[in-house]
């Protein structure tokens, strides 16, 4: 098996040798950048496997370049930022990175979501028992291009936890999903207390499919319990 490569993004060099040192420790090929030009140019010259991002960063910030990553590539991606308010989390989230940690850190913490994390995503043939293309109410996942595609032929590249949590969906089609669930597929982590990752992608998820009338209502919220698919899958 390949060794995992990880990339940190961080202008504090304090901070960058300590997530170097412990990455390395773990047995992961580390590399560093201290700002969007150089993560660019990393990504150009290696096959990076997860990105450790902070928010704060001279020139384009962390969530910027994130969005950039995004559009481009598919890799874990967790913020590691000083930044802890709500506004930031979510936008975080919605932007697509799969995690969101706060400084100071854990150290057991951060590997422990790390390695779940690149377990994920190593495991892309996890979505093997879901087709290449699957067809639902006139709407298309294309599991390789991780696109949805909508029936007037609009392509929404997915981040990871959004083409994950689609794949859970459309594998369980009228059954109730409880945020444990989903959770679990898209992360490889526990649930935590007051954790909205689930509700700001089924929400960006919910955004794809209003942009189409057979896109309404795909997904419903069970309250007290989770969220339903309730389309056709052919």
């Amino acid at each position: 098996m390949q060794t995992p490569s990880v990339l940190i993004v961080e202008d504090e060099v304090v901070t960058r040798t300590t997530l170097r040192s412990l990455f390395e420790a773990e047995g992961y090929t580390v590399h560093e950048a201290e700002n969007g030009e150089e993560m660019h140019d990393i990504f150009e010259a290696h096959n990076i496997n997860l990105v450790i991002m902070d928010i704060n960063l001279p020139g384009k910030n962390g969530l910027i370049l994130a969005r950039e990553v995004r559009d481009k590539k598919s890799v874990g991606l967790i913020f590691l930022t000083g930044r802890d308010n709500d506004v930031d989390r979510i936008l975080g989230l919605e932007i697509g990175a799969d995690d969101y940690l706060t400084k100071p850190f854990n150290p057991r913490e951060l590997t422990i979501r790390a390695r779940n994390l690149l377990s994920r995503t190593s495991n892309s043939a996890g979505d093997e028992d879901l087709p290449s293309k699957v067809n639902f109410n006139g709407w298309v996942l294309d599991g390789d291009s991780r696109s949805l595609i909508s029936p007037s032929n609009t392509e929404f590249r997915l981040p990871r936890s959004e083409f994950r949590a689609l794949h859970l969906f459309l594998s369980n089609p009228g059954k109730i999903l409880t945020r444990e669930q989903l959770i679990q597929e898209m992360t490889g982590r526990e649930l935590r207390s007051n954790d909205r990752t689930v509700d700001v992608t089924i929400r960006r998820i919910r955004k794809h499919f209003e942009s189409h009338p057979s896109g309404q209502d795909l997904i419903v919220t069970i309250h007290g319990e989770g969220y339903r698919f309730c389309g056709s899958v052919d």
